[in-house]
């Protein structure tokens, strides 16, 4: 075989390696970026639908209630009186002066928590329409120590209530102190009332008394030829009567 023959396919092995040598490189793929590589890993929040359907809220009606209740006092069953010991010119024994009336209105609320809703809570009693057993002793009260004339009302404004069960039971006994702010002409004191009553439904009965001494409310105690002498104490009392409703 001649040397030319030989040649020849070493000069095509040659020519094949140069071409593929010169032919142009495909690009190598682009690394993944941070946010390519972040979609990819991190999986889709779940939506809120559903928790927020799940969860009420005030737009939906979910508020809270109030649970408060009114004690309102029943006409012509609840009475409001004062007591003072006097010793009279004609009579060998001291004796109790009693003024009562049936003029007396008002209510107690209570807030859900069992504390005095004080906006909603007030006892006025009209002291014009106090009597006792003398016309003449009305009298010299209303003008010279009460001034009914000028201050028509007396009012209690409770305030605060300690030893009341909490919720109110629907019947028996109980037993608490009621205080407030105790107007008699225009002078306004706190006082404490000490209440015992019965619960029966949504009716209340009771008794409520406090008592206190002429000065505390700057009143001038009686002075006249028929008194020969006053015990500087005045006792008032409530005897209640009050129906239950929503505060």
């Amino acid at each position: 075989m001649s040397k030319k023959v030989l040649w020849l396919p070493l000069l095509i092995a040659v020519t094949v390696l140069v071409l593929a040598a010169c032919a142009p490189q495909a690009a190598p793929a682009a690394a993944p970026t941070a946010a390519q590589v972040s979609t990819a890993t991190t999986a889709p929040e779940p939506t809120k639908a559903a928790d927020s359907a799940a969860t009420p809220t005030a737009a939906s009606g979910n508020t809270s209630q109030t649970g408060g209740v009114k004690y309102t006092l029943v006409a012509d069953k609840t009475t409001a009186s004062y007591k003072v010991r006097e010793q009279l010119a004609k009579r060998d024994l001291p004796s109790d002066a009693i003024g009562t009336t049936q003029a007396v209105s008002g209510a107690i609320a209570l807030a859900a928590d069992g504390s005095i809703d004080a906006k909603n809570s007030l006892i006025t009693v009209d002291a014009t329409t106090l009597k006792t057993d003398s016309s003449m002793r009305d009298g010299f009260v209303g003008r010279a120590v009460l001034e009914t004339g000028q201050y028509k009302n007396v009012t209690f404004a409770p305030t605060q209530i300690s030893g009341l069960p909490s919720p109110l039971p629907t019947s028996g006994q109980v037993s608490f102190k009621l205080t407030g702010d105790l107007t008699i002409r225009n002078v306004t004191k706190p006082v404490t009332w000490d209440v015992t009553g019965t619960i029966n439904g949504d009716t209340a009965t009771g008794t409520a008394t406090t008592s206190f001494k002429f000065e505390d409310f700057s009143l001038n105690q009686p002075q006249v030829p028929v008194v020969l002498s006053i015990v500087d104490n005045i006792t008032l009392q409530l005897d209640l009567t009050l129906q239950r409703s929503s505060n």
